[in-house]
């Protein structure tokens, strides 16, 4: 079976234990029998659509494909204890942290900031979160919202590999979005 992944899938596909691969930069999936893209990614070929915003989207991701392709997931060492460190804090403070009012400028990143147990809100918000490639176009909103804007940075500017990234998010906003606590 020929597997094709995209970069950003790379990791969970190795999680997955999955041994034989090829990875596509191009999202050109040609010859494939199975693609494992990104949910948004449209493929001409079977797929496997992944999400791997949150630490459970790429937790549940590695354990889909493994479940799906039969293959032996690979130990993700202290990735679990690592999500479990920005959660677990919100089962004692769960109250404290619903009443922060994030409005959020992406769909990936209020993934990220309702896993973390604060409210989303559209007016009225004591932070914005945004990502760095709408820095332009929302640069009035963020100037207004002066010390409460909170940049997170996407794409080319996060690592490749979706836990490193998550990670990287999750601690920003929790160094951010915390300190009302």
């Amino acid at each position: 079976m020929h597997i094709y992944t995209s970069p950003m899938c790379q990791e969970v596909v190795r999680l997955a234990g999955v041994s034989t691969y090829t990875v596509k930069k191009n999202n050109n999936f040609d010859g494939a029998d199975l693609a494992i893209v990104l949910s948004e990614t449209v493929t001409e070929v079977p797929a496997i659509k992944v999400k791997l915003n949150t630490f459970k989207q790429i937790f549940d991701s590695v354990d889909f494909i493994s479940n799906h392709l039969g293959t032996e997931k690979l130990d993700m060492g202290d990735w679990e204890s690592v999500y479990l460190s920005h959660i677990r804090p919100a089962k004692g403070k769960i109250d404290e942290r619903k009443k922060i009012k994030v409005k959020v400028y992406s769909n990936f990143l209020k993934e990220i900031v309702a896993d973390m147990g604060f409210t989303l809100v559209e007016d009225q918000a004591d932070f914005m979160v945004y990502p760095d490639y709408l820095r332009k176009k929302i640069s009035t909103e963020i100037e207004a919202a002066g010390d409460m804007a909170i940049e997170i940075p996407s794409h080319k500017n996060a690592p490749i590999d979706p836990l490193e990234r998550a990670h990287m998010r999750y601690n920003i906003l929790e160094k951010r979005l915390c300190t009302r606590l």
